[in-house]
């Protein structure tokens, strides 16, 4: 019997040329919804840690969801809807569309698995065509409201591991029935998933990914070139 083979993406700045999660919350200063600069500051600041490697991702998140989580659902959705228009939609370039179909129509396993959370990525996956989407998952309350808190594992470095083994096992598959897993990403944060690859891809690598890529011999992709 022909084995799969399984392919998992990051989406910031690996498939999108730019991060969604900080860019949203740009947005939201630029529509009003987040308090001026002393709020874009501190996302400017979350973010830089992001970038190091350091990120408290528990904090970030009840930040983040903190200036919409009280809207209604149609606003959130209305919201996010011009988010995509305005923002994302410039960030969705051919090649990187074409990559996600080539491994779709090879008949890979496709996966995007990002540290960003699921209300911001879920319209995003679904423009690249992939329902299989390992986000951030939001806690919510026993109304169906967003409390600001995580649920379960966060798709964030070695997260992302368990979060994969995790979507693997409720399939009823593990790591070692693929023959060939191939993981893209930019970030130094994801070298735990880029270490469980047989094919890792650093994707428009940071300078930190380029340097162990050069280093480990792995493929370097610069998508946006």
């Amino acid at each position: 019997m022909t084995r799969r083979n399984l392919t998992l993406f990051d989406l910031d700045g690996t498939l999108i040329a730019g991060d969604s999660d900080h860019s949203f919350g740009e947005f939201m200063v630029d529509v009003g919804w987040a308090d001026g600069q002393a709020w874009r500051r501190r996302n400017d600041e979350f973010y830089a840690t992001y970038v190091a490697g350091a990120l408290d991702v528990h904090a970030y998140v009840d930040f983040a969801t903190s200036v919409w989580r009280g809207r209604t659902p149609r606003e959130q959705a209305d919201m996010h809807a011009r988010f995509m228009r305005e923002i994302i939609a410039p960030m969705l370039t051919p090649q990187a569309l074409a990559l996600v179909r080539k491994h779709q129509d090879a008949g890979d396993l496709v996966a995007i698995v990002t540290a960003t959370n699921e209300f911001v990525t879920r319209p995003i996956a679904q423009a690249f065509g992939v329902p299989e989407l390992l986000a951030i998952e939001l806690e919510r309350d026993a109304a169906g409201a967003v409390t600001g808190a995580i649920r379960g594992v966060p798709t964030y470095q070695h997260g992302k591991v368990t979060r994969v083994g995790q979507w693997l096992e409720a399939q009823g598959a593990g790591w070692d029935d693929f023959d060939r897993i191939t993981v893209y990403s930019d970030s130094i944060n994801d070298l735990p998933l880029l270490e469980r690859a047989t094919d890792p891809v650093a994707t428009n690598p940071s300078a930190a990914l380029e340097a162990v890529a050069a280093e480990r011999g792995w493929a370097i992709l610069r998508l946006f070139e």
